[in-house]
């Protein structure tokens, strides 16, 4: 395989820097390809390329902005390898990251693969925390985690690989964002072509992230999973209620500790001691107590946008366009 990196970037040329300078550590022995698109940003990334053009292969491409989705594609219409790795531009490659992704294609030859999502040491404990809910068993199942799943995998663009011919079937990426990439899954498996958990092949993501943006991005995703559910209904599952429930269960569980009744209220703090405990063991106290407000509002946002976009697209039967304008970008 010739592998061409596609990398959108918008507005973060720090991020980018870190980014490509940990590429510039794999340990691979061919030459692979670098592509860096930048999506309409005012803050350009292309003087960060200039500085990496004697140790990387880097093509750098200015659009008008569209999107990650568009962009990606973008990227890959005029990539010259046969197999695309697709990042965000706030992840960090550890060294034996291409050297991994190269020998499981070998051994096990999938069109679409993701990788896990991991923290290292240098991320803030707010980072952390937050890597741990989005990537728990406890949380999520692990989907982001490297944890085995149920049924097939369905890879995330910050860490995704696919092939040339299955981007030039599929199209590759839609213009919602988020959850263009688990449509793309999706589709993916419609025409024929398999995906796979690379359980090694995992990046450092270094979300640039509050807790304002964490509950603003986790409340995007429960409203863009009942869009998926629409267009995609053989995928739903009972699961994904599970964060709605949580906060309706939250809320009777406050009313009933009003009258006295602390038992419900009782059986959420025990889950949110457990993850704690489990955070502090892996990364310390520091992290482990930030790891009650990650969960609480990547539940809380989650249920809340997937409440609100079953109302809106089930009940009301709003076109998804008309209802969240701002999770679709103009390609």
């Amino acid at each position: 395989m010739n592998y061409s990196f596609v990398i959108p970037v918008f507005n973060r040329p720090e991020e980018l820097e870190q980014l490509l300078c940990s590429m510039t550590q794999l340990e691979f022995d061919r030459q692979f390809e670098v592509i860096v698109i930048e999506d309409g940003s005012d803050l350009s990334s292309e003087f960060v390329c200039n500085r990496f053009r004697e140790s990387l292969n880097i093509n750098y491409l200015y659009k008008e902005n569209s999107g990650p989705g568009d962009s990606r594609n973008y990227g890959m219409a005029r990539a010259t390898g046969n197999y695309f790795l697709i990042l965000d531009s706030d992840c960090l490659l550890p060294s034996h990251y291409l050297k991994n992704v190269d020998l499981n294609l070998n051994h096990h030859f999938v069109d679409a693969f993701g990788g896990p999502d991991a923290a290292d040491q240098s991320f803030t404990p707010l980072q952390k925390a937050i890597n741990y809910s989005m990537t728990s068993f406890l949380t999520t199942g692990g989907i982001r985690g490297g944890a085995e799943t149920l049924g097939r995998f369905q890879p995330r663009s910050f860490n995704m690989g696919l092939s040339k011919k299955a981007f030039e079937a599929t199209g590759g990426f839609g213009t919602i964002h988020p959850g263009e990439d688990p449509d793309l899954s999706i589709r993916l498996w419609d025409m024929g072509f398999r995906t796979a958990l690379f359980k090694e092949a995992y990046v450092y993501h270094k979300r640039r992230i509050s807790w304002r943006l964490f509950y603003k991005q986790v409340n995007k995703f429960g409203k863009v999973r009942v869009i998926l559910n629409k267009w995609h209904p053989s995928t739903s599952k009972v699961t994904y209620w599970l964060p709605s429930l949580f906060c309706l269960f939250s809320f009777v569980s406050i009313l009933l500790l009003i009258k006295g009744n602390w038992w419900m209220m009782g059986l959420i703090l025990v889950y949110l001691f457990i993850n704690a405990l489990i955070a502090t063991m892996k990364y310390g106290l520091s992290v482990g107590w930030r790891t009650v407000p990650a969960v609480l509002i990547q539940f809380i946002g989650y249920g809340i946008g997937f409440l609100e976009s079953t109302i809106k697209i089930n009940i009301l039967r709003w076109d998804e366009r008309r209802a969240f304008p701002q999770l679709f970008f103009t390609s």
